[in-house]
């Protein structure tokens, strides 16, 4: 598919000439690497296609349509249905069924010791720091055993905005989550602040490293509580209460990514800031519970979330509405706006930033699935290589080649074959008509599901 950039802006990570203060003695001019940029990863969580304003919501999110004004609107940019597997992806190159991770889940996730996103830029001179959800393990398996020189937030899969507590006790998990350098901890104010202020103070240190900060939102997804401010932004709208509030959060979180901007302009980082914001899966339908977070929502809407129109299915499903995204790349002089309509992965983004930072001997062993996607978002590959991207849930299997996406139900073994190109709301099963085409990509399915655990 081709790259719908105008006037793309070429750029090489190793053709940067730097020179000394003597810029006109030509003796003086020397070629040298550029500084290494910081890299600010934003991962909203349960954020539906159709809940940013750049999308046609009526969500209100300014500086998030900033981003995409500005940067690059990535229009295929795939993930997996649920939180856990999307953030293994993102940490290790990898699909989450290679490591048996088919939904959220709990205990040892990564095996200590594998090489993770942010211990291969830790040992390359970055200072890495997550604030946020983890959700990638259960104490003892915690952020700073896997390459985070710095963590804050909580450990777990949700929490009460203002407690922080966790739903429910388990033999994995307990209602203590909020925690600072994997320390519990106890403090007060809305998640959303408490994350934005985070993230602006790791901005705000002088250091002289560069660093990669992964900012992992609790919201939108449930359980919301949010403050009179927010919830008057759609006063006058003939919206469901929790749509409402659902739009609330969002608006709420979009506010302190105009604040992270600031910070990075107040602090002259802006220019040399790859800024990533993706969401971890699509929106999900409802939510209700009597009995968790100790019974404080039971009669509080959460029956109308998130919106992935006009896209299929919701969070948990793999059609398209559950795993295709808001996602944007923003870097000012290095990424022209536009839109870049190729399919992509979370797994892709390790090998894409090790290779925008120079790092390669790490990578030379690993097994990664994600493929190093630079030279398509910066212009200088105009049209992307075909390639096959597979996805692995407790109820399904998919494959996409192409244009074409297989979907194979695990307990009945039916299966769906649709045409992205002519029916991305996938409505028209082509496996009858198709039959080649289906055998072909279950063959390839197959394949692919033999590095699962």
């Amino acid at each position: 598919m081709k790259f719908t950039h105008q006037n793309l802006l070429t750029f090489s990570i190793a053709g940067f000439l730097t020179f000394s203060a003597f810029g006109n003695n030509t003796e003086s001019q020397k070629i040298a690497s550029p500084p290494k940029p910081n890299i600010l990863v934003i991962i909203p969580d349960d954020l539906g296609w159709s809940d940013v304003g750049y999308h046609g919501s009526v969500v209100k999110t300014p500086n998030i349509d900033m981003l995409a004004k500005t940067g690059v609107r990535l229009e295929q940019h795939y993930v997996m249905p649920t939180c856990t597997p999307t953030r293994v992806s993102l940490l290790t190159g990898k699909y989450a069924s290679r490591y048996g991770v088919t939904g959220p889940d709990y205990g040892e996730v990564i095996d200590l010791g594998d090489p993770t996103l942010a211990s291969v830029l830790s040992d390359n001179g970055y200072f890495t720091a997550i604030a946020g959800k983890w959700h990638l393990g259960s104490p003892p398996y915690t952020p700073l055993k896997y390459g985070f020189q710095s963590s804050y937030g909580y450990f777990d899969g949700q929490i009460d905005p203002y407690t922080h507590e966790y739903k429910t006790e388990t033999e994995l998990t307990k209602r203590e989550s909020w925690h600072r350098n994997d320390e519990y901890l106890t403090e007060e104010g809305h998640v959303t602040d408490l994350l934005t202020a985070e993230a602006v103070r790791i901005i705000e240190e002088e250091r002289k490293e560069p660093f990669f900060l992964c900012l992992a939102h609790h919201v939108p997804h449930f359980p919301l509580e949010e403050p009179d401010e927010w919830m008057s932004l759609y006063d006058g709208l003939a919206l469901h209460p929790s749509r409402k509030l659902f739009a609330a959060s969002v608006s709420h979180m979009d506010e302190g990514v105009g604040k992270i901007i600031d910070a990075l302009e107040r602090t002259g980082k802006r220019e040399n800031t790859l800024i990533l914001f993706l969401s971890d899966n699509g929106g999900q339908h409802s939510w209700h519970s009597n009995t968790e977070y100790r019974g404080k929502y039971a009669d509080k809407p959460h029956s109308v979330l998130g919106n992935n129109y006009p896209l299929r299915g919701w969070k948990g499903d793999l059609y398209e509405g559950g795993i295709r995204v808001p996602a944007i790349a923003n870097w000012p002089g290095k990424l022209e706006p536009g839109a870049a309509d190729f399919p992509m992965h979370m797994s892709d983004w390790l090998p894409t930033l090790c290779f925008l930072t120079g790092i390669k001997k790490d990578l030379e062993n690993l097994k990664l699935d994600g493929k190093n996607v630079w030279t398509l978002l910066n212009g200088e590959q105009s049209v992307a290589e075909k390639r096959s991207i597979y996805w692995k849930t407790n109820q399904m299997y998919a494959v996409r080649e192409g244009n074409w996406k297989l979907l194979v139900h695990r307990n009945s073994g039916q299966s769906e074959l649709f045409n992205l190109e002519n029916d991305f709301r996938e409505t028209r099963d082509l496996s009858g008509a198709n039959p080649e085409k289906a055998r072909y990509l279950l063959e390839l399915l197959e394949k692919l599901k033999e590095d699962d655990r």
